[in-house]
């Protein structure tokens, strides 16, 4: 959805997750493994600090999990208008259960984890200036949708 949004935006994508495997040189399992949870969170927050400062449009894609801390939800909110593509479990779990770039769903139960995540996180996800939910479309629905609710620069954003 993200390199779909920001094609109609003519901006360059980021994906979060991608640019803090470039910059360590190793895949986020081996950070985990390595770091743990903590030490990947650092690295998340570090990168998101440096790609906002980054000049031109950008469309920033994030892990799920760049919520937890403040800073980064401040930060979001500050540079940019935050979206929260919601998705159902079962979504999720078709989207990314078997990936093994995802480690905190590397457990014997994916569904509940996914489950537990959603709970613990939703009420930080629903701070997102939009809120859009994606079962079931393509990501060029998605990116039209949020196009159509984005804000004009210093509006708020359209409900």
């Amino acid at each position: 959805m993200g390199r779909a949004l920001a094609a109609r935006l003519q901006a360059k994508l980021v994906d979060l997750d991608e640019e803090i495997v470039r910059r360590a040189g190793r895949p986020i399992p081996e950070i985990f493994a390595a770091e743990g949870e903590e030490g990947f969170r650092d690295r998340e927050e570090q990168t998101l600090a440096e790609v906002a400062a980054r000049e031109g449009p950008l469309v920033v894609a994030t892990g799920g999990g760049v919520v937890l801390r403040e800073a980064n939800r401040r930060r979001m909110a500050e540079y940019g208008t935050m979206v929260y593509l919601h998705a159902g479990v079962d979504t999720l779990l078709a989207r990314a259960g078997g990936d093994p770039n995802r480690p905190l769903l590397q457990v014997d139960d994916p569904r509940a984890k996914l489950e537990a995540l959603q709970a613990e996180r939703e009420p930080l996800y629903r701070e997102a200036d939009l809120v859009v939910t994606t079962d079931g479309r393509k990501p060029g629905e998605v990116a039209e949708e949020i196009l159509a609710r984005l804000p004009a620069p210093g509006a708020d954003p359209v409900d």
